[in-house]
């Protein structure tokens, strides 16, 4: 049997997803969650085969849950996504269903992630992929999701001092805390407001408002301090953002 969990936020779009399963005996219907802290337990839980996830949804979106999971299953997206936005998930294999979607639809992207699971088609691929594109699409960061254990953080930017490259994952230096959250600090510079964080090197980009001072630490390097104590080395082209930004 094929183990699948539904998280959608709306009663009517997982009664809809139900009822056309039972299309699918091979189908096991394990759990159905109606937002994504429930969606990720039940996943931590259960370990599906096969996840039905809808993108817009309150506390987290779809695409925060799945940054969270390690290993995710097949998934197969439901979105109210414009078809701008839709194109880019026809570049994936990952499938999606636009609602309102017609049963036969819903029966094609079961039948391809039945396939893709019965051959053992890792989906780790496929959702860093997708990630790509969504960042692509991002119309910019107001917020990021990070998981230490089984518990999850909603950083706002304000409570963000810096973040700091760390191989392939980017430390995120908060008030609650130092996380770790796989990511490209490309994304970060390009997607962070102008107005309110700053790359000063290519390890580092700061909150300015958590700028304390900048001094000369020897001939032509600067170092940054910020207000939580931490000092940070500054590029020559950050420090020529610096003296932008900060008018000196």
């Amino acid at each position: 049997m094929i183990k699948a969990i539904i998280v959608d936020d709306e009663k009517l779009a997982r009664d809809i997803i139900k009822a056309y399963l039972q299309n699918f005996a091979q189908v096991e219907l394990i759990a159905e969650c109606g937002d994504g802290f429930q969606g990720l337990k039940a996943i931590q839980e259960h370990r599906p085969d096969l996840l039905f996830l809808d993108i817009q949804m309150p506390k987290i979106t779809g695409f925060e849950m799945l940054e969270l999971i390690e290993n995710p299953p097949v998934v197969i997206f439901s979105t109210a996504f414009d078809q701008y936005a839709i194109k880019a998930f026809e570049l994936n294999a990952t499938d999606y269903l636009l609602k309102p979607y017609a049963e036969e639809r819903f029966k094609g992207a079961v039948q391809k992630a039945i396939d893709k699971i019965q051959t053992k088609t890792s989906a780790q691929k496929e959702i860093e992929t997708l990630t790509e594109k969504r960042e692509e699409l991002s119309e910019g960061i107001d917020r990021l999701v990070v998981k230490t254990g089984n518990k999850i953080h909603i950083l706002d930017l304000d409570q963000i001092a810096h973040f700091e490259a760390q191989d392939d994952y980017v430390a995120i230096h908060s008030d609650q805390g130092k996380f770790l959250k796989l990511m490209r600090m490309k994304h970060l510079e390009d997607n962070l407001p102008t107005g309110d964080f700053i790359r000063v090197h290519r390890s580092h980009i700061v909150s300015i408002k958590h700028i304390e001072k900048l001094e000369l630490y020897e001939k032509d390097s600067y170092l940054l301090s910020l207000k939580t104590g931490s000092q940070l080395p500054v590029s020559r082209s950050g420090h020529s953002k610096l003296k932008e930004v900060l008018k000196y």
